[in-house]
């Protein structure tokens, strides 16, 4: 295949990759190209999603696909892995308090979030989505810096795009995780860490 000895020998930065592709495994043909681009999956069938975040790829689109959703796609693969902004309202988990609590800026204000409220963190680019038993909360915050602040006994990171609290994972499965009813993917590159940690630890699931 032409195309296929073309990214193994060139520098590919960014592929749009129909999921339905004939004679070829989908799966295997990322998994091949090293160093591995970033894949942007494109199809008519939206049963693919879940999929698409297990193989970490940086997004899914839906045909007939927009202009304007193209772009933002085309414009969240650019800053992927960019170097992150400095912020100034920056979150302060207070490990010490009971029951800990962190602050984030959401609303042009400070907003108190208990750890034990939290479901899952979700990132949306330069923003992140907390999603509590109650509530939800979108701040101007990188994934990776809240991943870094938060007790890492507590939470795991199972994807680019969620951060999970340990103790609300209510089942698993080789690809996704469950919490509250809602499964979210396990990320390709986080896979082995997460499973590694949920096989052997024996409070999560009772």
């Amino acid at each position: 295949m032409k195309a296929f000895d073309v990214l193994k020998k060139e520098k590919i930065d960014l592929i749009f990759l129909d999921i339905q592709m004939p004679k070829l495994n989908r799966i295997d043909f990322i998994k091949a190209l090293s160093p591995a681009p970033k894949v942007i999956f494109t199809t008519a069938y939206r049963e693919y999603a879940i999929e698409s975040y297990e193989l970490d790829v940086v997004d899914y689109l839906l045909k007939p696909i927009a202009f304007n959703r193209f772009l933002m796609a085309v414009n969240k693969a650019m800053c992927d892995g960019a170097e992150e902004k400095e912020i100034k309202e920056l979150p302060t988990v207070l490990t010490s308090e009971d029951p800990p609590y962190i602050f984030l800026k959401a609303d042009r204000k400070m907003v108190k979030i208990y750890l034990k409220d939290i479901l899952y963190i979700e990132s949306l680019k330069d923003y992140v989505r907390i999603k509590t038993s109650s509530k939800e909360i979108i701040s101007l915050q990188k994934i990776s810096y809240l991943e870094q602040k938060l007790p890492e006994d507590c939470f795991i990171r199972i994807h680019r795009s969620f951060i999970v609290p340990i103790k609300k994972i209510e089942a698993f499965s080789n690809h996704t995780v469950e919490v509250e009813g809602k499964e979210l993917p396990i990320g390709r590159n986080h896979k082995a860490a997460v499973l590694a940690l949920l096989n052997n630890d024996k409070s999560i699931l009772g």
